[in-house]
């Protein structure tokens, strides 16, 4: 069947075409308005401003997802859209848009948890995937390990008790002048550094815990580069970006390990914004060939925000028979 997948809780508003059954996980048209170049005049995501941009692009990308897909909405099987979480304002946008198009054309509207629809990238990517599975979930505004028993049943084990990885990317790569958004441009950067020359916290919490912190590690890189300051000495920003990319990394792949081993399970997907990061995917690439498990991530262009995502989970909430009606409102929690 096909999915009409909605996305617009942050900044990317998408929508897309999958195809969906029985041996089938397939993108037919998958369309970004990225806000990119628009934010990053103001270093960071203004939500009211995302909101307007949603409201000009949404309609737009709709009919030009069902263009490039070659079908019309009389083919659609269900409508698939992100109701949580989010930024409330953007995804007010999103909602509002499928509950009326749902409505007009009577077809079946499905809510979708935003942290679901990135570990579906995962099933486009990788056909065979099943779970049971551990998800590593990193993004701007999550970092947390999920067992997924089934295609809709999610029990977080682990997260972040304050910021997100990817929130820590930003903030550290806009500090030290990097462009919006800050944690690609940090990754780049970091391969030019010394892992080693600074000392900096570990974001791992110590103990039995799968939690992280973040805040500790942002503060930390900041207290230096502001003593560096006032020392009047010269700062390798190439050192910082690679000493506090390495630090992440190694936390997110020490309790990814802690969580295979706690949990029993085989296989891995990694998923989330940050899962595009070339560091952090090679770490994990090394610690499950090590330990013998089984690696799924998403092409790094379903990594970010998509409707590709939201369509692909959308299509096993439908199965699962989670439909909504034009009640149906946005939450910015889990």
């Amino acid at each position: 069947m096909y999915i009409l997948g909605m996305e617009s809780s942050c900044d990317e508003t998408s929508a897309a075409v999958v195809e969906m059954g029985e041996g089938v996980r397939a993108i037919r048209s998958n369309i970004v308005a990225s806000q990119i170049e628009v934010h990053r005049l103001y270093g960071g995501v203004v939500p009211e401003i995302a909101s307007r941009a949603h409201i000009e692009a949404i309609s737009k990308i709709t009919y030009e997802a069902l263009d490039e897909a070659g079908i019309t909405l009389a083919d659609v099987g269900a409508i698939a859209v992100t109701a949580n979480p989010g930024l409330i304002g953007a995804l007010l946008v999103g909602v509002n848009f499928a509950k009326s198009l749902a409505y007009a054309k009577k077809i079946p509207l499905v809510p979708v948890n935003h942290i679901h629809g990135h570990v579906a990238a995962a099933y486009l990517s990788n056909p065979t995937l099943e779970p049971p599975f551990l998800a590593i979930v990193v993004s701007g505004g999550h970092t947390s390990l999920y067992r997924v028993d089934d295609y809709t049943h999610f029990e977080e084990i682990g997260a972040t008790r304050d910021d997100a990885a990817g929130e820590a990317f930003d903030k550290i790569g806009r500090v030290i002048g990097l462009p919006y958004p800050g944690g690609a441009a940090l990754d780049k950067l970091a391969y030019e550094g010394d892992p080693k020359a600074i000392n900096l916290p570990s974001p791992a919490l110590a103990g039995d815990t799968l939690d992280f912190s973040f805040s500790g590690i942002k503060t930390a890189t900041l207290n230096y580069l502001n003593g560096m300051a006032q020392k009047g000495q010269t700062v390798s920003y190439a050192d910082v970006a690679a000493c506090y990319t390495d630090r992440i990394v190694r936390a997110i792949t020490q309790k990814t390990a802690q969580a295979l081993e706690t949990t029993g399970l085989s296989t891995l997907v990694l998923a989330g914004g940050v899962a595009a990061n070339s560091h952090l995917r090679a770490s994990l690439e090394r610690m499950c060939k090590t330990r013998g498990i089984t690696l799924a991530m998403p092409e790094r262009g379903l990594c970010g925000d998509n409707a590709a995502m939201i369509g692909a989970a959308g299509y096993f909430e439908y199965l699962r028979g989670n439909l909504a009606n034009t009640s149906l409102n946005a939450s910015a929690a889990d």
